[in-house]
């Protein structure tokens, strides 16, 4: 509390009575002060919720004795943004908000322990990598998923009627609601819920808490616990280092991996991890998800919601399946270690969650590609294959722009059995990796193809989809030199993303080829341009990098 350095008494004081002006009574600054990061706003559906969540933390907090100080951080929806200009923005968002908390935080110097309230796609990501950058005593809330009150089936059918020009903006707006019903977490196994998901099986996150479906009593329960447990943790000294550990980030990927989790993970965890000197890098999924069965079909890789995971007993059922593969030893905050909690924990579903020993598919649910396509690697969710993707061989179509392959599949100009490649959408090259969601919904019109990109992909995404494609054609990789007609290989059991021609072509293309410029980058996205390194190492900043 209040880390100044001795012989700042006056200087302790001042700060005391500024804090008084707000209304914090002087006795009460005595108490283990308790940060409340909230990231509510109206626009997210996933945020709304936050208002009220944040109200029963801070009641947790008062009645463990400590007082909570709250404020509020940016959070973008990648739903509004998706398929327009905006989706530059979200992944650099990570940066900005992880540095925006430390700023608050450490720039009072007056947070004992802090709660972090998040929901999202990038934000909960940005808030772990804020939590190991500060090492204070933390936990994570949410407000957890929407209670859908359809199947994603019936979702696909109107976004596919829409596309057919069978029903109107209304009718797709309006029949939405039956799956995105409200306040909450988008249902599916997105990034969203991958990483809330994360968070918990790292240990930072109360058991059974991060699949709660918004409107429940027991979410209330979980949230005002939550602010309880983080006095708890700040008088005994608990902090995150403690807890995540290498042990801790393996048992994350593996539960990611046995639910078929989002690609951005592989973004997002190596980049957390690296904040406090944890290597974790994609080498790590690729062994896991070998060795990891998938143990539940979840949208968009099944039938199964994020809400249905939580009736089956939700991340503490999952760790109880793979308990003969986990480090039981590791802790988490809430006093237990994974192996306690994954012991009292039986399934209540198995056609959710299935046994270790009768899974959906012996392996886990993503892999990562190399090959004269991608030297670097490139992702793919297997999770979301059928039997027909895992090999495939085609002539390359090639776009530099999303919108201009979207024009040319629905004017009927790429023909079927294609490699679809979308490049420049890398963490330079878009800038900011715009996630190409709805180029997939729509190359589902071109039977027989695959969608390759330098840009990334929606956890909602399904089908043969390979991303992340490193390096990135801004920087010069493969994938810039790519030309229609193109032979390109994918061998997913193999792990093979191959270009076939010949490596005197290649080479006589590449001292051809520069970096195209740049034109309509300025502001935030110019500065992120400028500093964020490779897909391959978490799209994260390097200081010291200069702009080409």
């Amino acid at each position: 509390m209040w880390r100044l350095p001795k012989g700042s008494d006056f200087a302790v004081a001042l700060a005391k009575g500024h804090l008084a002006s707000t209304g914090v009574s002087y006795d009460d600054m005595h108490r283990p002060i308790i940060a409340i990061v909230n990231s509510w706003n109206d626009i997210v559906p996933g945020h709304v919720p936050l208002k009220q969540v944040s109200s029963w933390v801070r009641d947790g907090v008062l009645m463990a004795g400590g007082l909570p100080l709250e404020f509020n951080t940016i959070a973008l929806c990648d739903g509004i943004a998706q398929g327009n200009a905006g989706m530059r923005y979200s992944l650099p968002s990570r940066e900005l908000i992880a540095d925006s908390i430390e700023i608050m935080v450490s720039g009072h110097g007056i947070f004992d322990g802090i709660v972090f309230v998040t929901a999202c796609d990038k934000i909960t990501p940005a808030m772990l990598m804020a939590a190991m950058r500060l090492d204070l005593p933390c936990i994570f809330v949410t407000g957890g998923p929407m209670n859908h009150m359809e199947t994603n089936s019936c979702r696909k059918r109107i976004r596919e009627a829409y596309l057919a020009g069978e029903v109107d903006e209304r009718d797709l707006v309006t029949g939405g609601l039956g799956f995105y019903s409200g306040p909450g977490v988008c249902p599916f196994f997105g990034t969203a819920n991958t990483m809330l998901v994360a968070a918990e099986a790292l240990g930072l996150a109360l058991p059974n808490s991060s699949t709660i479906p918004f409107g429940l009593a027991e979410r209330v329960y979980s949230c005002r616990d939550a602010g309880k447990r983080v006095v708890e943790l700040v008088t005994n000294g608990v902090r995150p280092s403690r807890i995540a550990t290498r042990e801790a980030y393996i048992n994350a990927i593996r539960v990611l991996v046995a639910l078929g989790g989002s690609l951005n993970a592989l973004l997002h965890l190596p980049a957390i991890a690296a904040e406090h000197g944890v290597d974790v890098d994609w080498v790590d999924f690729d062994e896991l998800s070998r060795t990891t069965p998938l143990l539940a079909a979840l949208v968009p890789s099944g039938p199964h919601s994020a809400v249905d995971l939580h009736r089956a007993g939700g991340v503490p059922a999952v760790l109880n399946q793979l308990s003969p593969v986990l480090s039981e030893g590791a802790l988490t905050v809430a006093g237990l270690t994974i192996g306690q909690i994954a012991e009292s924990a039986p399934v209540k579903n198995p056609e959710v969650i299935h046994a270790f020993a009768d899974p959906v598919h012996s392996q886990g649910g993503i892999a990562v590609l190399t090959g004269s396509l991608a030297p670097d690697g490139a992702l793919i969710k297997t999770a979301a294959l059928t039997d027909e993707d895992y090999v495939f061989s085609g002539p390359a179509a090639v776009f530099d722009d999303e919108a201009e392959c979207t024009q040319a599949i629905l004017g009927g100009r790429v023909a079927d059995g294609s490699a679809i490649v979308i490049r420049y959408q890398g963490p330079v090259g878009g800038p900011g990796m715009p996630e190409l969601h709805l180029i997939t919904e729509v190359a589902a019109r071109v039977k027989d193809s695959v969608v390759i990109t330098d840009g990334r992909y929606s956890g909602a995404t399904g089908g043969p989809a390979i991303g992340y494609v490193s390096p990135e054609a801004q920087g010069g990789g493969a994938i810039a030199i790519v030309k229609d007609g193109d032979i390109i290989d994918v061998d997913v059991p193999n792990r093979r993303l191959d270009l076939c021609v010949h490596r005197e072509e290649l080479q006589a293309r590449r001292s051809a080829w520069s970096a195209p410029e740049k034109t309509d980058v300025s502001g935030f996205l110019g500065t992120y341009a400028s500093s964020i390194g490779s897909a391959r190492t978490g799209a994260r900043r390097i200081f010291g990098k200069q702009c080409d």
